[in-house]
């Protein structure tokens, strides 16, 4: 289980009045237990990919505590995080020229892997296995392939929660179909473990167990799909939605 307890996070800005102290994140307080598929959503500029790399540890929370299975992890590196069992899939995949898919997948794994298995993940996010097993994870492959390859390697890492920043950024229509059939089959096989999505998009709210809706560096609603959703598809942005939300409570 994961745990946020109090986390804030500010940024120093400078201006041509001199520096400013911006707040993205405020006193947030979330857990998200094992078994749980939770989208965090809410209007751009909200805190929400802040808070993913928060977790990750990508960046420090400037105030408050993260748990991790009950331990403190709050100044732990990215490197200790992913040891302790958590993944992070970035917004736009890092390509590594040089480097081909099954090294990449290897090397997620942790441990020794045959092309056999790499290819069992491949063919698990939609890729046919003998067409990219080889390939370089380079500017040759679109940005529908390279996010279904990094979702391989989440896969084959299989941690204990699971990360992911707006994984529909930047794909088209078909490649954003396929994500969501790999995120149904995710949600449909987690066992003793927990996947975060950072989205706007109503297909991956909808296959939510558990939505948390962040604006202005707050939560403002967290809940069941069932009880989170109707607010926010009833309305015709995401800030009139989070001002129902906040209505309600």
């Amino acid at each position: 289980m994961l745990e946020l307890q109090n986390i804030s996070f500010g940024v120093t800005e400078e201006s041509s009045t001199g520096s400013v102290n911006k707040e993205i994140l405020n006193d947030i307080n979330l857990k998200i237990e094992d078994n749980k598929f939770v989208v965090i959503t809410g209007p751009n500029g909200g805190g929400k990919s802040t808070l993913a790399k928060i977790i990750a540890g990508i960046e420090k929370p400037t105030s408050g505590r993260i748990l991790f299975d009950g331990e403190d992890i709050t100044d732990k590196s990215i490197t200790e995080r992913a040891k302790a069992g958590i993944s992070f899939a970035f917004q736009q995949p890092v390509r590594f020229k040089g480097i081909q898919v099954f090294d990449l997948i290897r090397l997620a794994s942790g441990k020794k892997t045959t092309p056999a298995a790499a290819c069992q993940y491949l063919a698990e996010v939609g890729l046919c296995a003998k067409d990219y097993i080889n390939r370089e994870v380079n500017s040759s492959l679109s940005g529908g392939e390279l996010k279904r390859i990094e979702i391989a390697t989440v896969l084959a890492r299989a941690t204990r929660l699971s990360v992911f920043d707006e994984p529909e950024a930047g794909i088209d229509l078909w490649s954003f179909q396929n994500l969501i059939e790999v995120f149904e089959k995710m949600r449909s096989q987690i066992h003793d473990s927990s996947i975060m999505i950072i989205s706007h998009q109503e297909r991956i709210l909808e296959i939510a167990d558990e939505i948390v809706v962040l604006r202005d560096g707050r939560i403002h609603a967290s809940g069941p799909r069932d009880e989170i959703l109707p607010a926010l598809i009833g309305t015709t942005s995401a800030v009139e939605a989070c001002k129902v939300l906040s209505s309600k409570k």
